[in-house]
């Protein structure tokens, strides 16, 4: 289930967010992702993500298909590379959902979590 049909399911968020965690639930692309996260908006070519992780172009890949289809990164061409960027507002919308319902209702005891 990628997060474009999520939108629909029942009970979307929590779903959404079961798919968005498992996604992240695995080291290299936790790793991945971390790195998109430093790098910001601008992102980071293919290349720099698996130098990164340390893998292989084409296990670096498949990693990024799963967070793509998640909806956690974009991706966009810049002549023959591609360069992939976190998606903050897929990142805001995860971490909303964990701590929406914080000390029963009362986010602002969370303090910043949700903020950068």
């Amino acid at each position: 289930m990628t997060a474009d049909t999520l939108a629909t399911a029942p009970d979307a968020p929590t779903r959404q967010a079961s798919v968005r965690l498992g996604a992240l639930a695995h080291e290299t692309r936790l790793t991945v992702f971390r790195a998109l996260m430093r790098a910001g908006p601008e992102g980071l070519a293919a290349g720099a993500l698996a130098e990164a992780a340390q893998v292989s172009a084409s296990n670096l890949s498949s990693h990024l298909g799963v967070l793509l289809g998640a909806g956690l990164v974009t991706v966009r061409r810049d002549g023959r590379q591609r360069i992939y960027a976190p998606d903050f507002d897929a990142i805001r919308e995860l971490l909303g959902f964990l701590v929406n319902e914080c000390c029963q209702g009362a986010p602002e005891v969370c303090g910043g979590l949700v903020k950068c």
